[in-house]
């Protein structure tokens, strides 16, 4: 008998003016070049199942790539609470060190890294039991946290793992464990 797996590729969603502007985000949606690109990507992989972020610009990504699916609020962005909207030079220096420094910062009103991966942690081993090929469109900081819960790598990690816009990644659960698969630039 073959071993069950559960194969989960995981989309960031398109450009944003938040992104491009280097400001935290809030329900933006995706911008004029995001849209571009969208337009010239084909999606061409087999999934069971669609999983969305609640997020505007993530239902927006998997719209424009004609994927329907359940909205998943396990799925939703970093909260930066009273940051959002804010830019990097809004911070005090303190704040900004702290967030990219110490996991466990938590923005007012907002959720720390620490949080966030506790709660990508959860919904992953929700997820383990599928034993089918899922999709989900998500935000980078979601797959980052993906990828540091697969390598259990230190939460401190978590800055170091570069997601761009509109790329895939792929992690396996079998045998009791996630592996992360690939990292692709390009899923068309």
């Amino acid at each position: 008998m073959a071993p069950t797996v559960t194969r989960l590729s995981l989309i960031s969603h398109a450009m944003t003016e938040a992104m491009r502007r280097a400001r935290f985000p809030s329900d933006e949606p995706v911008d004029s070049d995001g849209l571009r690109r969208l337009d010239e990507l084909t999606l061409a992989m087999s999934v069971d199942l669609v999983l969305i972020a609640p997020e505007r610009r993530t239902r927006q990504t998997a719209d424009a790539l004609g994927l329907h699916g359940s909205i998943v609020d396990g799925l939703a962005d970093l909260s930066y609470g009273d940051w959002t909207g804010a830019g990097l030079e809004d911070l005090a220096e303190r704040e900004m060190t702290g967030l990219l420094t110490d996991t466990s910062t938590t923005p007012p009103g907002g959720e720390s890294i620490d949080a966030l991966l506790t709660r990508v942690g959860h919904w992953m081993d929700r997820v383990s039991s599928e034993q089918r090929r899922v999709l989900a469109v998500t935000h980078p900081a979601v797959v980052r946290a993906v990828v540091v819960r697969t390598l259990d790598a230190p939460a401190e990690s978590f800055w170091r793992v570069d997601i761009p816009p509109l790329t895939t990644t792929s992690v396996n659960f079998r045998g009791g464990r996630w592996t992360l698969r690939s990292v692709a630039e390009k899923f068309a």
